[in-house]
């Protein structure tokens, strides 16, 4: 499935992440792998840039907007698996996910079906630390297996994963009576493609989709 046509851009500095609304991890430490384990991770593949609504730069407003691409939190409010955590290097080294959001399937089971059935869901982290607080969500996102095979990514589960969530916020979205759509950039230099240091050992094309959200 295709999606919006690539666009590059140039590497990131602190000097201009204001200009982004994100600062790059690398720059003070950080990475764009979380820690699944001490030694491995899932790749952060989507960032909600700083520049975006104020609202969904919230914890509340957040939800809403997750809600509107189709998660929701977890079944019962139960949190399944392992907590990971990720170095964003805005000061705060690394710490534990802020959110866990499943897909939505329909309204009676809604994300319980996920749980059992599998599909996709994405871990949040807010970059707000002293040494780049620039408001930007960094999600881990990607698409698993039921629960008989303990949720374990699908096979190219991180990209395919990206790609639905970002197809669902360019496509646009509402929630509550809000309306939001999201203007895409790709970039290929933050993460190294391929399987090196990535939990499962699954591949991954290193592409980061950076999505910058207006209120309609």
């Amino acid at each position: 499935m295709s999606l919006i046509a690539d666009h590059q851009a140039t590497f990131s500095s602190d000097d201009n992440s204001n200009l982004l609304g994100w600062t790059d991890p690398r720059i003070n430490g950080g990475r764009l792998l979380d820690y699944t384990f001490e030694d491995i991770g899932e790749p952060l593949n989507v960032i909600i840039s700083g520049q975006s609504d104020p609202f969904i730069l919230t914890d509340t407003g957040f939800h809403y907007y997750a809600k509107s691409i189709g998660f929701s939190e977890e079944c019962l409010g139960l949190h399944y698996g392992n907590i990971h955590e990720a170095d964003l290097g805005d000061g705060d080294g690394r710490k534990e996910e802020e959110f866990l959001a499943r897909q939505y399937y329909f309204p009676v089971w809604g994300t319980c079906w996920e749980s059992l059935a599998g599909g996709n869901h994405f871990r949040a982290w807010k970059q707000d630390g002293s040494d780049a607080n620039t408001g930007a969500w960094f999600l881990g996102v990607s698409r698993e297996e039921n629960s008989s095979k303990n949720h374990k990514i699908v096979p190219n589960g991180y990209n395919l994963g990206r790609d639905w969530l970002v197809e669902r916020a360019t496509a646009g979205s509402r929630w509550k009576g809000m309306w939001w759509k999201a203007d895409l950039t790709w970039r290929d230099d933050l993460l190294d493609a391929g399987n090196e240091g990535v939990n499962h050992g699954i591949e991954q094309d290193g592409r980061v989709a950076i999505l910058t959200v207006r209120r309609l």
